[in-house]
């Protein structure tokens, strides 16, 4: 795979680097509809203390999937309390997906995949409910129902194209309790600068335990790895995804590795169907050969997108480029969708909502490690 720094974006395949890039290449846009889907839920995995930042505290957590659909469909919080930012102030990716839409204007379908609170965007109802600790015996128990109708829904859209996003806080642990089960050694990635690997997974081998298999032993099952250590998330993205190839829609999984544990499920479960993979460059930077070579096991096209970050003196991005946050609520997939000529004009958009939002101003002269007053969550995530 290329530098991931590179402007623009790479793609890969399972075969070879093409060497392409998207600016040499047409419009993803222009001629096709195009919508994206985001499925928000939350497991109790993510109340794990030092498992996710995907929240400014743990009782904060449950709000940060209702305030990212609010912000990718609104542009601001409306139901939700709080605008969702990391426990050092960092605003979620949300704001940039929103910022991508701004630009390039597409469609969004928010799924309620197991919301813990309310929101106030529309939301498709798959009668899923918020998933448990994976360190409880069974962390999804309707995982077979809950991509059955996903599934079921994936296969009725009219759209040529979909792309794929996620939020659920602790995502990552549960991507990894997935990969394990499976028998598939593939690392995670992390919202937090410092990945706690270890920590994770600790936590994945209670739940392995707790639930009675072995690592590996879901090889053939990859819906009752969901059922023991995953997220009701994972279920309906990959039955939203099964059912979309299955319609000759054509599907991208937006994220990092919590998406390449969705591609090992469908591969796992016999779909065959072709996907891509569209993650950012942060996510390429810590684990770039890992998500490469997972890629290459599923078979799917890799697509790194870097949105530039670097090149604007802006607090926020800044904390981008030093490995806050990385990915999440479709940002890779989305940003796959703008032409390397339009990436300042997301810039702009980014730099806009987060002072629309008064986020910039938890970050402006603190430290990395440094958290916000949670007194004023209120206004910031």
């Amino acid at each position: 795979m290329a530098n991931p720094h590179d402007r623009g974006s790479e793609r890969t395949n399972s075969a070879r680097s093409t060497g392409e890039r998207r600016r040499e290449a047409p419009d993803p846009l222009r001629g096709r509809s195009m919508r994206l889907i985001l499925a928000a839920g939350t497991t109790e995995t993510a109340l794990v203390d030092g498992i996710s930042a995907a929240g400014a505290t743990p009782e904060l957590m449950a709000h940060t999937p209702p305030g990212d659909a609010e912000l990718l469909v609104y542009g601001e919080p409306v139901r939700s309390p709080v605008t969702p930012i990391s426990p050092t102030g960092c605003v979620t990716p949300a704001a940039v997906t929103r910022a991508v839409r701004e630009v390039r204007a597409f469609p969004v379908t928010t799924i309620d995949a197991g919301l813990a609170a309310p929101t106030a965007a529309p939301t498709v109802t798959l009668d899923a409910k918020p998933g448990a600790d994976i360190r409880d015996e069974r962390a999804v128990p309707d995982a077979d129902g809950l991509f059955e109708r996903a599934r079921s829904f994936g296969a009725s859209l009219p759209d040529d194209a979909i792309t794929i996003g996620e939020t659920i806080p602790g995502g990552t642990t549960t991507a990894l309790g997935v990969l394990t089960a499976l028998g598939e050694r593939v690392g995670v990635s992390s919202s937090l600068p410092a990945n706690p690997m270890e920590q994770k997974r600790s936590v994945v081998r209670d739940g392995l335990e707790a639930s009675g298999i072995e690592a590996g032993e879901c090889e053939s099952a990859p819906l009752a790895a969901i059922e023991a250590v995953g997220d009701p998330v994972q279920a309906t993205v990959a039955g939203v995804a099964a059912g979309a190839l299955e319609a000759g829609i054509d599907v991208t999984l937006a994220g990092g590795t919590q998406q390449l544990a969705i591609a090992a499920v469908l591969r796992h479960a016999g779909v065959t169907g072709p996907l891509t993979v569209a993650t950012t460059s942060f996510v390429a930077a810590d684990r770039g050969e890992d998500i490469e070579r997972a890629a290459d096991r599923f078979d799917c096209e890799l697509t790194v997108t870097d949105p530039g970050f670097d090149e604007r003196d802006h607090v926020t991005m800044n904390r981008y480029c030093a490995g806050e946050v990385k990915e999440g609520v479709a940002m890779g997939g989305a940003l796959s969708l703008v032409p390397t000529d339009d990436l300042a004009a997301v810039r702009d958009r980014f730099a806009a909502i987060c002072d629309r939002l008064g986020v910039d101003e938890f970050l402006d002269g603190a430290e990395p490690e440094s958290a916000p007053d949670p007194s004023v969550s209120s206004e910031g995530r």
